[in-house]
């Protein structure tokens, strides 16, 4: 996406209501592909350490996609490998927005003082916020369609539908990114992402990536299913097996939702932060 279109977006009427008149004022927002140009120059001398967030999921598809499906059978009518590659396609998506929308924004608002810099500039707080959170969303988006040329070459894709796979992880990055940035902003030392660790760690492995809900009892699978990750992987499932149906949209619903109440938070919060 160019900077002109990025700027287009994030100019748009809807995000600045969205968004707030304080932090997205005559010029706030509309700024914030400078943000992503920015990121794009500095991780141009950092790409190892930005390729490597790719290869987590690749590993668990591989070990225990690949490796412990030779001892199961067929799970949900395909097999366990098939199973299990878009649930680690949804955390893909997940990993590469959470961690730039939180270890690397805290360490610009509290040691770099990158964000109190830029606002020396003509940027505004709504151009950082937002201009974060869509680079979160393109690192996601990265790693997800590495991911998905992954399950290509496997042959772990069933369906055309799969081609919407892309823009489901752009969905998922954005509600992750924008809430990420939101809890980010409460953070007062390093000692504080322990809570990320404990909250993104469950999610992972009870979600529904690696088995189907139906193992659990119904009090149990009614929390699974309150959790942002599942939908995720529930959307993306369903679109790389073939099996669309119009409950879909609630997954849809859900994940915009939270993308939008991050957002605001997120922008509430940096302003408070950086302007008071």
């Amino acid at each position: 996406m160019t900077t002109a279109e990025l700027s287009f977006w994030s100019n748009a009427p809807l995000t600045r209501a969205l968004l707030g008149r304080r932090a997205f004022g005559p010029m706030g927002g509309g700024k914030a592909g400078v943000l992503v140009e920015r990121n794009l120059m500095v991780y141009r001398r950092l790409w190892l350490t930005m390729v490597s967030g790719f290869f987590e999921p690749v590993f668990y598809l591989l070990s225990i996609g690949v490796g412990l499906g030779k001892l199961t059978g067929a799970i949900d009518g395909v097999p366990y490998a098939h199973y299990v590659a878009p649930g680690l396609l949804a955390v893909s998506a997940m990993n590469g927005a959470v961690f730039d929308a939180t270890f690397n924004v805290f360490f610009k608002i509290k040691y770099g003082k990158i964000y109190d810099a830029m606002l020396a500039t003509p940027l505004r707080v709504g151009d950082i916020a937002l201009g974060d959170i869509m680079w979160a969303q393109l690192r996601g988006l990265m790693y997800s369609a590495a991911f998905l040329a992954v399950m290509l070459v496997m042959g772990l894709v069933h369906s055309w539908w799969a081609l919407l796979a892309l823009p489901v992880t752009v969905l998922i990055g954005f509600a992750f990114a924008a809430v990420g940035m939101a809890c980010t902003s409460f953070m007062r030392s390093w000692q504080d992402f322990d809570l990320v660790t404990l909250a993104l760690m469950p999610m992972f492995l009870f979600s529904g990536a690696f088995y189907p809900l139906s193992v659990y009892n119904r009090q149990v699978r009614i929390l699974i299913e309150a959790l942002p990750l599942y939908h995720g992987i529930d959307l993306l499932r369903a679109l790389v097996l073939g099996r669309v149906h119009v409950g879909l949209l609630w997954d849809v619903l859900y994940l915009a939702v939270m993308g939008l109440v991050g957002a605001v938070v997120a922008a509430r919060r940096l302003e408070g932060l950086l302007l008071t």
